[in-house]
């Protein structure tokens, strides 16, 4: 079970959707299973200062925080069912290198696979969306 502030996850997605209403060239369906190829969110000068605040608020996460966003991420995406929780955390530590965002803004449909990972644990951004507004 994630430790991670939910609030703090669903900050991250909203962003993210903001950067990804960008991107022209990803689809629903689309998968990056083997990590590479990174897909850049940012299509715009305006978008500048959107990634620079969620680039910021990843990185300024401690580490382990970092590291569960990482696997709630790959829960999401299906690399790992919630029972598999302890080994994705584990493997996200084993794997960490440089900044964490820049390792998640180059994942396409990052929001997506965050909320997915959120469902898993029966958690959900409903409440810090309905906060927002």
């Amino acid at each position: 079970m994630p430790t991670i502030n939910t609030d703090k996850v669903c900050f991250v997605v909203v962003k993210a959707r903001e950067l990804e209403s960008e991107d022209e060239g990803v689809e629903a369906d689309a998968s990056n299973a083997t990590d590479d190829g990174f897909v850049s969110v940012l299509t715009e000068e305006a978008f500048a200062s959107t990634r620079d605040e969620i680039s910021s608020f990843i990185d300024s996460m401690d580490i382990d925080e970092q590291i569960e966003l990482v696997a709630l991420m790959w829960v999401g995406r299906g690399d790992f069912a919630e029972s598999e929780w302890n080994e994705a955390v584990a493997q996200a530590r084993a794997r960490h290198e440089g900044p964490t965002s820049a390792y998640l803004l180059g994942v396409p449909l990052l929001a997506s696979f965050l909320e997915g990972g959120l469902a898993e644990f029966g958690e959900s951004c409903e409440l810090y969306a309905a906060d927002r507004q």
